[in-house]
């Protein structure tokens, strides 16, 4: 009984993970529950220092600016406080959200929409009371602010940026001369060839 309780508990637990791996490699439900999380390939993606949320905001005709979302009918919160559009790091529902938010609200002709990311360090999470106990000063936050990525008033996606977090990794080799000469300096073991299209390895 209990050799047949092992087969069954191994057998249920390599299914689960199995499930895990195809329903990443396919993108089918991979955040359709939280209990997901527990067995999809990148469970242990990493975590950042920083939270990120995103502000969408609307350039009328006149130069005046508009709060696209939250919407005035309330914003859809998935998995606790946090509203549905900072999920979205790829821009795949914001052109969602722009066109359902401006078609079912009254305002001027809208030249363009800009969704930028608010980034600030996690610490600043901490409640005050705790915030008090581990530091010696008073909060201070200063996010961070990048522009994202810009949409036409019909939310088709015009110019697209860098994130915050790949944008600091630029920076950093960019403002690092030691980096810039490994990187100038060296060269990839692998290169294409053009005749043939064949792989061979650098400097053959």
């Amino acid at each position: 009984m209990k050799r047949f309780g092992a087969i069954l508990f191994i057998s249920a637990y390599l299914c689960a993970l199995s499930w895990g791996i195809v329903s990443h490699a396919v993108k089918y439900k991979v955040g359709s529950h939280p209990i997901m999380y527990y067995v999809v390939w990148d469970m242990f993606c990493g975590w950042s220092a920083y939270s990120s949320r995103l502000q969408v905001i609307a350039e009328g005709e006149s130069g005046k600016y508009y709060e696209v979302s939250p919407a005035p009918w309330g914003e859809l919160n998935p998995f606790g406080h946090i509203e549905r559009r900072h999920y979205d790091p790829f821009d795949d529902l914001i052109p969602k959200i722009i066109k359902n938010n401006l078609r079912n609200t009254t305002h001027e002709p809208i030249e363009n929409v800009y969704v930028i990311e608010e980034v600030w360090p996690k610490k600043y999470n901490l409640p005050d009371d705790i915030w008090e106990e581990k530091f010696e000063k008073p909060k201070d936050l200063q996010p961070y602010y990048n522009v994202r990525s810009v949409f036409s008033g019909d939310g088709v996606k015009v110019r697209c940026n860098l994130a915050w977090y790949q944008l600091q990794i630029v920076r950093s080799v960019a403002n690092n001369p030691r980096l810039q000469q490994q990187a100038a300096g060296s060269q990839p073991f692998f290169t294409n060839v053009r005749s043939g299209n064949s792989m061979a390895p650098a400097g053959n």
